[in-house]
Formats: structure tokens, sequence, C-alpha cells
């Protein structure tokens, strides 16, 4: 099941209709949580889960080459290229993902979205990595393939759901819904971004005892954090330290049964280019599409 709001302004997820239905429906219910485990994963497991009353019985987590050069400090224009010593710097980045998502108790399947630039060396050393971390992995070339390159994955999350199915669930939320507001951000600052700890803004403290005042203090918090970056900084790539999160307000979302915390200079209301990508995108009388990327 796909589509939701935004993980970085929003909860990230479907609804819970239609993750109910799905259950329903089929065999495995495989729902998307984006961007980022920290700020997807996290919303889907704290939020959701707790109030849908859900288990999950194994997580999903999807990397790519690229992506962890890029956190290794190589520029976009470069990614092409081979680079294992950018690489080994950048992978610190998964590892925070794969630490948090253990905090859950979930069992973990890091796949690699492969792509016809990558080496089997980068490859390889991301399955090692992944491997001696406890971790499923699973090489997904759905790019190039279709739906056979992702057979491979998809064994590997069935024996992973198979294994959890035929042993008592470890699923756990990080936060307990009953600490106070600035408490339950505290914790998730703290243990899924790795802050040293949080500030607020005169206005954040305003609105967050406003909220507490009218008795919504109870509910589960929902950060608007930049996806670009495990801080709220997004030109602090890999695995950051030394920082602090700054929250500079608060919004009850009463309805949705959460409150939103708004962090750094997060826009909540993002926007296309000038030149959107779909105005590249045709399709010839033979059915041959060109213009994706």
């Amino acid at each position: 099941v796909h589509g939701g709001p935004f993980a970085n302004i929003a909860h990230g997820c479907n609804s819970l209709t239609a993750t109910r239905m799905a259950m329903k429906l089929a065999d495995y219910a495989i729902t998307e949580a984006g961007f980022g485990e920290d700020l997807g994963a996290e919303k889907f497991l704290d939020i959701k889960c707790r109030m849908a009353g859900l288990k999950p019985d194994a997580v999903v987590l999807v990397a790519t080459v690229r992506a962890l050069k890029y956190n290794g400090g190589v520029p976009k224009t470069e990614l092409v290229a081979e680079n294992l010593d950018a690489l080994k710097k950048g992978i610190c980045n998964l590892e925070k993902h794969i630490e948090n998502l253990q905090k859950f108790g979930v069992p973990i399947v890091v796949t690699l979205n492969a792509f016809e630039t990558d080496t089997e060396k980068e490859h390889e050393f991301i399955r090692q990595f992944c491997e001696e971390r406890g971790c499923e992995f699973a090489l997904s070339e759905v790019w190039a393939k279709g739906g056979e390159g992702g057979i491979d994955l998809a064994q590997k999350v069935c024996e992973t759901i198979d294994l959890c199915s035929a042993s008592e669930s470890q699923f756990k939320q990080i936060y307990d819904t009953q600490l106070p507001i600035k408490q339950k951000i505290e914790i998730i600052a703290k243990e899924i971004y790795r802050a040293d700890g949080v500030t607020f803004t005169p206005q954040a403290e305003k609105s967050i005892k406003e909220i507490e005042s009218i008795g919504f203090w109870d509910l589960p918090v929902c950060i608007a954090k930049t996806q670009y970056s495990l801080s709220d900084n997004p030109t602090l790539l890999g695995k950051p330290k030394n920082f602090k999160i700054n929250v500079r307000d608060a919004k009850l979302s009463s309805g949705a049964g959460f409150v939103v915390i708004y962090t750094g200079n997060i826009l909540t209301m993002p926007g296309l280019p000038k030149a959107p990508a779909a105005l590249n995108i045709d399709c010839d009388d033979s059915g041959n599409i060109t213009g994706l990327f």
C-alpha cells in the first residue's frame, strides 16, 4: 500500500483503513513509510502502529550505493564512479538507521536498490556490513529487471516474517505517550537523531504549554524535520554529532491524534520546480517511453 503525506512534514503513512483492508485481502500487507527511518519509520511505528494496535513482522530498509557515497562526501556529479573509500565513510548513515530500527525490536531486511552504475565490490561491501549487524540482506534489481528483479527481496522478507511469527514479538515503541510533550521530543531527538539535546524557541514553549493546558499533553508527537540529514540541518550528512535539535513551534492536530513539532527551517508546503520532470516524459506510437529517470 503506497500513498500518504510526506514524512518530513507530516506522518508519512497511508490511512489505517487502507492498511486494514490490505491485511484482510492478502497474506502479506506491505506499507511504505518514508522519508527515511528517522522520519517515516519512526512515525509509522510510534504513531500509526500505536493507534491501530499493529505489530509489524518485519521492516525493509532501502538503501542505494549512490546515497551512501553522497553521505560519504561525494558530489552528486561524481556518484556514478566506484568509490569504496567514500562508501566506507558514508555507510555510517545506514548503520544509524539500522541501530534505530533495532530499538523497536522488529526484524530488519536491508535491501540495496541496485543501479547499472553500481559495482559488485560496492554491493558486496554493503552486504557484509549489514550481515555483520544481524540484518538480512537482499539485492533489489527491480530498476533493471522489473518484477523478476525483486524475487530475492520478496523471498527474504517472507523468510524473515516466518521466523518472526514462530517467536514472540519483541516490537515496542520508544516513548510513552503519558510523558510531557517536551520529554517525548527529547527522547526522539536523542535516541533517533543522535542529538545532544533540544532547544525550544519562546514560540515553541508557548505553543506546547497551550496544547498541554487544554488536555492534549498525552498525544504522540509528529516531528517535521529535513529529510536530508539525521539532524535538523540538511547540510550535516553521514552520522552527525555534537548538535541540538531546534524546535521553533508546535501545532495540535487533534483530529489526527498527534502534535506536530516544527524543527529547523523545514517548509511545510513543498512545491514542484519551475520545470518538473513530467515535461520531459513522452511516449511514441510504439509505446516506447522516454524521459524517465
